[in-house]
């Protein structure tokens, strides 16, 4: 199902060929969970969202995006279903310089989820693609992907799940489609935003989590051999939930049997709930 122009729409829709999110990249999206028809953490989704496309400098209003979300999580039939959001600036002259007057252009699409996808085990494969922590995108949803669609082929080729990305300065900094935490030294760990990182929906409850169960958590730096000798790792995005890791390259870990990763596991699940 497809939001468009304000509506459902079952079929194909008109697409302006000079959108500047089609030539440019110039634009920002968003992919929450829908469980029967509801969306998951939606204020969290909707101010993301909101407050990206401010930043780019033409603001979509939350009604506006809320709007779409609920409108095609009413609409799936299925219990679960991606809600894939996307705003751009719409059409604008050629080059790189903006419309004077920015006309966003919102459409959403949904697409039913299999429940064996939450909580389900990841491998990661360490990319030498790099995470570039000094752009202003690395902290956005932005269209410009083909680094994650390079490594996320790259990892599969070699047979794992996902990318494992480093940035620029030898730090860890996320998987191709997740963030990442760890267990070292017993303190739950995960990348500073200035090491390159998207501010997760399922990344801030994790963190908000924390404390009640009784896990001390920091956001710090850390490499990728402090990452291979770490006594559990995980990924989170809205979609998994909590993905415990059980490889990185041909390093195993027995990240579902941690005492706190199993019991962050039971409070998100609880969260995620019908």
């Amino acid at each position: 199902m497809l939001w468009f122009d304000g509506r459902l729409t079952p079929g194909p829709v008109p697409f302006d060929l000079a959108d500047r999110g089609l030539t440019l990249g110039d634009g920002v999206f968003d992919t929450a969970l829908a469980r029967h028809g509801r969306i998951l953490f939606e204020a969290a989704h909707v101010a993301r969202l909101s407050a990206a496309t401010a930043a780019l400098g033409f603001p979509v209003p939350p009604e506006r995006i809320a709007t779409a979300m609920r409108a095609l999580a009413a609409a799936e039939e299925g219990p679960l279903a991606a809600i894939r959001t996307t705003i751009t600036r719409g059409a604008g002259p050629r080059g790189l310089a903006p419309p004077a007057e920015a006309r966003p252009l919102l459409f959403a699409r949904s697409a039913p989820v299999a429940p064996s996808l939450a909580f389900a085990p990841l491998t990661l494969h360490a990319t030498a693609i790099r995470r570039n922590e000094t752009s202003p995108a690395a902290s956005l949803k932005t269209l410009g992907y083909l680094d994650a669609v390079l490594a996320a082929g790259e990892a599969r080729a070699a047979g794992f799940d996902e990318a494992l990305f480093g940035n620029t300065k030898g730090h860890v900094a996320c998987a191709g489609t997740a963030n990442l935490f760890a267990v070292i030294d017993g303190v739950l760990v995960t990348p500073p935003l200035s090491d390159g990182v998207l501010p997760g929906i399922l990344r801030a409850e994790v963190l908000a989590r924390a404390p009640r169960l009784g896990l001390s958590s920091a956001e710090r730096s850390f490499d990728l051999d402090a990452l291979l000798r770490a006594e559990a790792v995980f990924a989170t995005n809205s979609l998994r939930g909590l993905a415990p890791v059980t490889a990185i390259g041909a390093t195993a870990f027995a990240s579902a049997d941690h005492s706190g990763v199993a019991a962050l596991v039971a409070d998100l699940r609880g969260a995620m709930a019908p």
